[in-house]
């Protein structure tokens, strides 16, 4: 199946290699899962114990060629994303809105801000400018740390990286974010921080 962007260029996806996923799932605690994986996880828990509700935005697609090899069976041969997305998730809390992205990293040191794009980041202008809850939770791959990063944060790193760094170092990220407890139900448990950030 092919998939466009907006501007007709082709969307593709690396597939690791079944050595690099076997030694990702013995090396790191979270047994292989993206970070993806692990928030929708920990949103299902939320979602069944009605502690919020909260879910991964879809992605808007135009179908433009489908194939029907039988009458019971279509095959989606080609289709573009229709707009550019803005965050990944949304929902309520408590009453309130929240609205985050999700981005990890395999360095060490510091986050590029290269994986933030510009429309995202408008988005979360917006987001908080209705006074909205925005954030940021960011992995660190090798050593399995998320940090919840308050959207003002971001949006100012990514708004002076032409004149500073085009990354976050982690220990800004470790200074004005907050770490989040790695556990199994929920298994990240982002809402505890949250409600101490937020509401306490």
């Amino acid at each position: 199946m092919t998939i466009r962007y907006p501007n007709g260029r082709r969307y593709t996806t690396t597939q690791p290699s079944m050595k690099k996923k076997q030694a990702k799932q013995m090396t790191y605690s979270n047994r292989g899962m993206t970070l993806e994986e692990d928030i929708n996880e920990t949103n299902e828990y939320y979602l069944h114990q009605g502690k919020a509700v909260i879910h991964k935005k879809p992605t808007p697609v135009q179908i433009v060629q489908v194939d029907y090899p039988k009458r019971s069976a279509a095959v989606i041969k080609e289709a573009y994303f229709k707009q550019a997305s803005t965050t990944d998730f949304n929902g309520v809390f408590q009453g309130r809105y929240i609205d985050f992205e999700a981005k990890e990293t395999k360095n060490k040191q510091s986050f590029p801000l290269k994986n933030f794009h510009e429309h995202q980041v408008s988005h979360m202008k917006q987001i908080v400018a209705q006074k909205g809850i925005c954030f940021v939770l960011l992995r660190f791959t090798i050593t399995d740390e998320v940090y919840l990063l308050d959207a003002v944060h971001l949006i100012d790193y990514y708004e002076k990286q032409d004149q500073k760094r085009k990354s976050i170092l982690k220990t800004d990220i470790e200074k004005y974010g907050h770490l989040i407890k790695i556990g199994y139900h929920p298994r990240i448990d982002y809402l505890s921080v949250v409600q101490d950030v937020y509401f306490g």
